[in-house]
């Protein structure tokens, strides 16, 4: 329904919305996401390179992207909710430093930089001040969705950047406040107005908070008892937006209201339902706001003023960018999460259009300033997926921290152990107790040195390396144990185990059923699935729990285990190493 709303100003018949503008966006999406993904490009770039497809400088079948954007950035909204629901109000008191230290350090730093580069533009202070300030706050949307993409939004990296964003939606609130200050005669602006508007401000927060803590996890409690499945999601919608409102009323992002809100729900028993309720939403939402991005994109005004907007946006970007590497750099971060940090977050934000918007109402900024301003900000939203790419292909990983880890060599123990993430640790665990001596390399450091601190022996070592297994007394080893996560990993490993150490036994983790199967083909002694035991021990409990005994279970396991190892056994006779983990059919009968 949103989005239906989104373009109704597109619509060709007064007082009904015209699908086929629905259609059209949906259509734009399926067919350009996929595609931009396909060639490694991203979704992101794929939503920006769609909506300038359909725009008015594509095929026009939109003229007002920004009534779609200011729907489309429910999305938004919903994404900080969603990313709330995962931070307990104790892990974001443990994030605290991060930001208001760290988000702190890097805005200031980063105004103080890139209000030079209108000045030496020739603008005025003021206006030079609003611009820059505008381009420091970075894009929420498109960090967390590169972060989601990349599986780095749970890290301790990913959580610094998040960090960094929540302090940037608090400091639109001030920012805001000093826009007007700036403007003409703002200076007269009485302190009793500014502190009515902080208090209105804070008084939003306690509220918001009080609903969270007292009234929201009953509401949901009496709606599962005597409510429908769609008015449970509406309730969740209900949160969302009324929290987003509530903010918004005093003065605040509606982004740190949708967040507020997740973060006072992250200890309900409905966390995962709300959570379930708003991702479609969520996911359409945004795709629809990078859709009004592209859109927004006036080629004729990058067209007018092209020398002055080829010369902010990589001013602004790189300056940006060294900002927030030296803060990285300065905070204790390593070199590759600095300089991934700064590709991240190198562009300007959704909030910058707000910002800029108020600084023309106000008279800070004309209002061709604040266009080209905005095309600024908008080609740098295009850039930033082009440069993330570039980054991954360019930059090589650094390895981690070598302080106190030692590279494998000249090792002796008769039990070589290749890996020591979560499987490795749990085969180790009866070998030791039995008295076997144990040689493990691995190549994250930072597993190495957890495992030091549990005085546990690792040492650095690239199994996929012949002169490391050599080193590591591969030859000399009684046993060997491949337990990377990585099946291409292992498949090159026990490659080079067969071929160099043929007589030495070697036992290797496989991915499925497909990867256990070309292990085979490669000469391993004995393979094990590395969901198969887990699964196999969970489906007895489920028997047992079902009401069977004991002996039927049993009998019920080991039935499913024999026509495992007989469909097994043809498969590798017949060659077929592509199959997956697939066991359908009753007792006797076996499907493919």
């Amino acid at each position: 329904m949103a989005a239906e709303a989104a373009v109704a100003e597109a619509a060709h018949h007064a007082g009904g919305v015209d699908l086929t503008s629905v259609v059209v966006l949906l259509a734009a999406a399926v067919v350009a996401v996929p595609l931009f993904r396909r060639a490694g490009l991203g979704s992101v770039l794929g939503y920006l390179a769609a909506g300038l497809a359909i725009g008015p400088w594509g095929l026009g079948f939109f003229q007002d992207a920004q009534s779609i954007i200011h729907v489309a950035e429910l999305g938004v909204v919903m994404f900080l909710f969603i990313i709330g629901l995962e931070m307990q109000p104790s892990r974001l008191w443990s994030m605290r430093g991060e930001i208001f230290g760290l988000g702190l350090l890097q805005v200031v730093l980063a105004i103080g930089a890139l209000i030079w580069v209108g000045i030496l533009l020739g603008y005025p202070a003021a206006a030079s001040f609003v611009s820059g300030t505008g381009f420091v706050l970075t894009s929420t949307a498109i960090v967390m969705q590169m972060l989601e993409e990349r599986h780095e939004m749970a890290t301790p990296k990913g959580r610094r950047i998040i960090s960094i964003l929540l302090f940037e939606d608090l400091a639109i609130v001030p920012l805001l406040a000093l826009v007007a200050f700036l403007a003409p005669g703002g200076a007269e602006t009485t302190m009793s107005d500014r502190l009515t508007g902080v208090a209105i401000g804070i008084g939003c927060i306690v509220v918001l908070v009080f609903a969270g803590r007292y009234l929201l996890d009953p509401m949901f409690r009496l709606l599962a008892r005597f409510g429908a499945r769609e008015v449970m999601t509406a309730a969740a919608l209900l949160v969302v937006l009324g929290a987003a409102v509530l903010m918004q009323a005093g003065g605040l992002s509606m982004a740190m209201g949708a967040f507020l809100a997740g973060v006072l729900l992250s200890e309900s028993s409905f966390r995962h339902q709300l959570e379930a309720d708003v991702e479609p939403f969520r996911g359409l939402l945004l795709g629809l706001f990078f859709l009004g991005v592209g859109m927004a994109l006036d080629l004729a005004i990058i067209a007018k003023n092209w020398a002055v907007i080829a010369i902010s946006v990589p001013a602004f970007m790189i300056l940006k960018m060294l900002v927030i590497y030296l803060v990285a750099r300065v905070t204790k971060s390593d070199r590759a999460e600095a300089i991934e940090r700064a590709v991240l977050m190198a562009q300007g934000g959704e909030f910058a259009f707000v910002l800029y918007a108020s600084a023309t109402q106000f008279g800070v900024l004309e209002p061709e300033w604040n266009a080209n301003l905005t095309a600024i900000i908008i080609i740098s939203m295009v850039l930033t997926p082009l440069m993330i790419i570039l980054h991954d292909r360019l930059i090589k990983p650094e390895p981690g921290s070598m302080e106190g880890i030692e590279e494998a060599s000249d090792l002796t123990a008769p039990v070589l152990l290749i890996g020591f993430g979560r499987m490795g640790q749990i085969v180790s665990q009866p070998l030791l107790a039995r008295g076997h001596h144990i040689s493990a390399i691995e190549t994250d450091t930072e597993m190495i040195q957890a495992a030091e601190t549990f005085g546990f022996k690792v040492w650095y070592g690239d199994g996929a390396r012949l002169d490391v297994l050599h080193a590591a007394g591969a030859g000399r080893a009684s046993l060997i144990v491949v337990a990377v996560d990585k099946a291409e990993t292992t498949t090159r490993i026990v490659e080079l185990l067969k071929d160099e150490f043929p007589l030495v036994p070697v036992l290797a983790r496989a991915f499925d059923r497909g990867h256990a199967l070309e292990l085979v083909n490669k000469g391993v002694d004995w393979q094990i699935r590395e969901t198969f035991e887990s699964a196999v021990a969970m489906g007895r409990e489920a028997l047992l729990r079902l009401g069977a005994d004991e002996d039927e279970a049993d009998e019920l396991i080991e039935g499913m285990r024999a026509r495992d190892r007989e469909r097994f056994a043809v498969q590798t006779v017949e060659g077929i190493y592509g199959g997956r983990d697939l066991l359908l059919g009753n007792r006797g009968q076996q499907g493919h």
